[in-house]
Formats: C-alpha cells, structure tokens, sequence
C-alpha cells in the first residue's frame, strides 16, 4: 500500500536549540532507517517550510500509523496522509 504523508513540523518556544538539534538528530537517524528498510520510499522537502512530502511502502494502515508515531518528532507534527492507487497512465 502507498501513502503519501505530509509531514508539518512545528516546535514549542520552551525547547533550547540543543534539543531541537537532538530531535533533528534522532529524526534523521530514524528516517534512514525506514529508507534504507524500503518502508520510506522517498523524501522531499517543501521549499520555504520545515515540512516534508514523504511516500511509504507499508502492508497496512496500522503499520503506517505504528511508522508515524514512532518519529521522534511526531509530538510536534501535523501530518496528513493520502492514500495513493496507480495511476492507468503511469508507464512505471
């Protein structure tokens, strides 16, 4: 099943930057992990925002929500999923 998620992000004023900068690290951390797994398909980020297009490859909408929540910024982001089917003009 594909989704695509568009990830918005939007932190507290009461983080320090040193946490901002640990959950940039984690965030990037984990979102490798679910690319080089194939569970993210790809990652686009959306020029003048701190927001992402990301697409997934899952089985399940569960296994899709279980990826969401487990971002560590997913306490910050406002997320919206669509659900994709293929296109009849697609030649991939």
């Amino acid at each position: 099943m594909l989704f695509m998620a568009r990830m918005d992000v939007t932190f507290p004023p009461h983080l320090t930057p040193e946490q901002v900068a640990d959950f940039q690290a984690r965030e990037k951390e984990y979102s490798g992990g679910l690319q080089r797994s194939g569970k993210m398909a790809g990652i686009w980020r959306i020029v003048g925002e701190y927001a992402n297009h990301s697409l997934f490859d899952v089985e399940s909408n569960d296994e899709l929500h279980e990826i969401l929540s487990g971002f560590p910024m997913y306490p910050y982001m406002k997320i919206k999923v669509t659900p994709l089917a293929k296109h009849p003009n697609s030649i991939r």
